[in-house]
């Protein structure tokens, strides 16, 4: 896919400027989604309920990450910003706390060094689909930004499988400090590979043209209606996959006794080929059947999300764990259609100079509402449900986040009809 990429004057290729943002987003979500499955060992050691596996794994990571993402995305939107070295230094402090994260000898220390992680990967992602826009013309935003949206099931079955396999061997805390080498190395040799392509405006806006002000950016933005709806599906997802991501290993885990290293084999091989699969196709039908009614960029996702419900229903409740693998990954590659063509869209309901701002609300919604309280509300359920339910709370709740995930999916259906009135480019 990056081959079929135009090519930018100020970059070797588009084609290296994708691969090298694909890698440094392998690295975001490995480092980031690790924790998953060691929140079990972790739990053990620290004994944490599942209320403190809630907060460490989601929200001390993503209020920071959120709440810095849009003035760190206003800063990348400044033309003067080398939006290439921003994402560098991000790299290398997020890689660094990751490995703080293996020191820990406490809730509190983990829980700080989490935060950490959270602050480096701020700047990555509203940076990185600026410099895509600006690289890719418009008729191959969706697919680029798919290809790029591959480090999130890349990055999040390296760290399921490696992480699982490694905290088997080394225990959880050597794993931290394992995988956090690769990223450190990489944000070194970054220099070299990322370069910024440049914004698409006249040579003179560039250096004359003040920055628009930042709540007027804000309340145009937030006029359009699509991209308010759009936002709304994508953050709602968000909760309901970071919240089934953390919960579904545990349930592995804890109900049907599958070891660290099985659970991240079985979950990471085929989530992660199935979300791959799923995060490339939706952005080639949204690029495919969008070219010639923009409607149909939102509606493989919307589809995808409906199918998607009752499948997650039975897969958590069949008692073979084999069944419940197989299941999965019809809905993996389904909920994962969203990506591409969610984050396309905002990009392209908003003036070039809004880009980023658009890009980190987008991910503001998905973080804090998703990765901030998915995994909490969820471990809080299961801690409510244990009276009743016993070991099956974990059970209990996922049964309600199957069915939720056709709320997702009507909010993107009702932004799709809206895209051909709205859409600037």
């Amino acid at each position: 896919m990056a081959g079929t990429l135009a090519k930018s004057g100020t970059v070797p290729s588009t084609r290296l400027l994708m691969w090298t943002l694909l890698i440094v987003y392998v690295f975001n979500f490995l480092d980031r989604q690790i924790v998953n499955i060691l929140a079990h060992d972790i739990s053990r050691d620290l004994k944490l309920s599942d209320t403190q596996i809630g907060l460490m794994t989601g929200l001390a990571f993503a209020v920071f990450y959120t709440f810095l993402g849009i003035p760190i995305a206003r800063y990348a939107d400044r033309p003067q910003t080398n939006r290439a070295r921003l994402i560098t230094i991000s790299l290398g402090l997020w890689s660094l706390m990751t490995a703080a994260c293996g020191l820990a000898q406490n809730f509190v220390q983990l829980l700080l060094a989490r935060i950490g992680v959270g602050v480096g990967e701020a700047g990555c992602t509203p940076a990185a689909h600026a410099l895509i826009t600006d690289a890719v013309p418009k008729e191959k935003r969706a697919s680029a930004i798919a290809f790029y949206g591959l480090g999130i099931p890349i990055g999040s079955l390296i760290g399921m499988v490696v992480g699982g396999a490694l905290s088997d061997v080394m225990g959880w805390r050597a794993t931290f400090l394992t995988v956090s080498i690769p990223g450190v190395l990489f944000a070194l040799a970054l220099p070299f590979l990322l370069k910024d392509p440049g914004r698409h405006l006249p040579p003179a806006a560039q250096t004359a043209a003040p920055q628009q002000p930042f709540f007027e950016a804000l309340a145009q933005i937030m006029s359009s209606r699509a991209f308010v709806l759009v936002l709304l599906g994508a953050s709602f997802q968000a909760f309901l996959s970071y919240g089934k991501g953390v919960w579904v290993t545990i349930l592995f885990q804890r109900n049907f006794g599958l070891s660290a290293a099985e659970t991240g084999f079985w979950l990471g091989i085929t989530g992660g080929l199935s979300s791959m699969l799923g995060t490339w196709l939706g952005g080639y039908l949204a690029d495919r059947f969008g070219a010639t009614d923009k409607r149909h960029i939102l509606t493989a996702p919307a589809i995808g999300m409906a199918v998607a419900a009752p499948i997650l229903f039975v897969a958590y409740y069949v008692s073979d764990w084999r069944w419940a693998i197989a299941l999965l990954m019809i809905p993996s590659m389904l909920n994962y259609f969203y990506y591409g063509p969610c984050y396309a869209v905002a990009q392209q309901l908003v003036a070039p100079g809004q880009r980023a701002v658009a890009t980190s609300l987008v991910v503001f919604g998905q973080n804090l509402i998703g990765l901030g309280l998915g995994p909490l509300f969820f471990g809080m359920l299961s801690d409510a449900f244990k009276p009743l339910a016993g070991a099956d709370s974990v059970r209990w709740v996922l049964y309600g986040a199957a069915w939720l995930g056709l709320l997702p999916a009507l909010l993107l259906w009702r932004a799709s009809k809206r895209l051909n009135a709205e859409l600037k480019a």
